[in-house]
């Protein structure tokens, strides 16, 4: 009973093995339609070794032209990310400006990482990504099995290193996830008051700024 204890102590928290996380998300992948949270987002630059950090709130639903998505950031600096079609704002309130990108070049590519660990199937993700289980962490008052991804596409690899998702026990969507991008730079994001399948219309994903707003096009 003694060594039984000893071993329990020593391993409290097991992670779910890869087949059983991947399993969940196969059952529910074609049922999702929509993902609202409260995010944490810290964005690290490794060649002067500083954080970046944001809090807001995130909303995703999945159209039948793919992905969309709006991300509004209100601490420290408000600010919003949009991707509708094939389109990209970033509305900055301080200086009343958006700016407009066309992203109908990377429009497939970029609803496959917003979907990452969202409505994706674990058959998809084992066909793009080599993974394994990491471990088990305490991520947002939640025990989470933490996965490890690196893309198979040498593309991909170009920009994308390797990701890590940490999927809650019991659940199938991530807690967190950690994008490992070129020359050391990472994005962490930590997303908690999670809703699954919410309510969400067509205008709750649209960007709302002031009609006299001052619009750019960086592209161009």
């Amino acid at each position: 009973m003694l060594a039984l204890t000893s071993a329990l102590a020593a391993h409290p928290n097991a992670p779910d093995s890869l087949e059983s996380v991947l399993e969940r998300m196969d059952r529910t992948a074609e049922s999702f339609r929509s993902f609202a949270a409260d995010v944490r987002s810290v964005q690290h630059t490794a060649v002067i070794d500083e954080d970046d950090i944001s809090t807001g709130t995130i909303l995703l639903k999945r159209a039948n032209r793919g992905i969309d998505v709006i991300i509004e950031f209100t601490a420290p600096d408000r600010k919003a990310i949009s991707l509708h079609s094939q389109k990209a704002e970033i509305y900055y309130p301080k200086m009343r400006t958006v700016e407009e990108y066309d992203i109908s070049r990377y429009r497939a590519l970029a609803d496959q990482f917003l979907l990452i660990g969202f409505g994706s199937s674990g058959k998809e993700l084992a066909s793009s990504y080599s993974m394994k289980v990491m471990g088990s962490d305490q991520v947002a008052g939640l025990q989470a099995t933490r996965l490890e991804l690196v893309p198979k596409s040498t593309e991909v690899l170009k920009n994308l290193k390797k990701l890590e998702l940490w999927i809650p026990e019991s659940a199938d969507y991530p807690v967190q996830q950690k994008f490992y991008l070129a020359a050391g730079d990472y994005r962490l994001a930590t997303y908690t008051n999670v809703k699954k399948n919410p309510p969400l219309s067509d205008s709750d994903l649209k960007l709302k700024v002031p009609k006299d707003v001052k619009r750019v096009f960086p592209q161009k």
